[in-house]
């Protein structure tokens, strides 16, 4: 099983969602993002990588450090459950292909369906692929 699939299983039985590994080669650093609703305390990482740590050591994963960290106010979107999860946010997201000769947009999430996103920019509505996005992250509310 691939490490990304085993802690997707892992972290969805204990009630936490993935939402992006990091691994670095050089120090053998394995980075995990994880959320949950109402958000991850220090006390949700200290669990996590307590038992990760005894699963990787079942599992035969080679790692130097483990790292469990909350995705932070700018979250990255990927899933078409996670746009879901934000209709009605503000989100930045930057295309693979640019519409209109344009590749970063930010706009209030308005709906997902069938792997399309509408955002709201400046009162305009705009359909966009999730195939053809890059990267999307929430804008912080401060």
């Amino acid at each position: 099983m691939a490490l990304e699939e085993l802690l997707e299983s892992t972290l969805n039985n204990m009630g936490y969602e993935l939402v992006e590994i990091e691994r670095l080669a050089h120090n053998k650093l394995i980075r995990i993002f994880v959320d949950k609703a109402g958000g991850i305390t220090i006390d949700d990482c200290v669990v996590i990588s307590n038992h990760l740590s005894h699963l990787f050591a079942v599992e035969n994963i080679d790692y130097g450090r483990l790292e469990v960290s909350s995705p932070g106010l700018d979250r990255p979107l990927r899933k078409e459950t996670d746009f879901s999860r934000f209709i009605g946010e503000t989100i930045k997201l930057k295309l693979h292909v640019p519409i209109q000769g344009q590749k970063n947009f930010t706009g209030i999430l308005r709906e997902v369906n069938n792997g399309i996103i509408k955002l709201e920019i400046d009162g305009k509505m705009l359909d966009l692929e999730l195939s053809n996005l890059g990267k999307a992250r929430l804008v912080p509310k401060l």
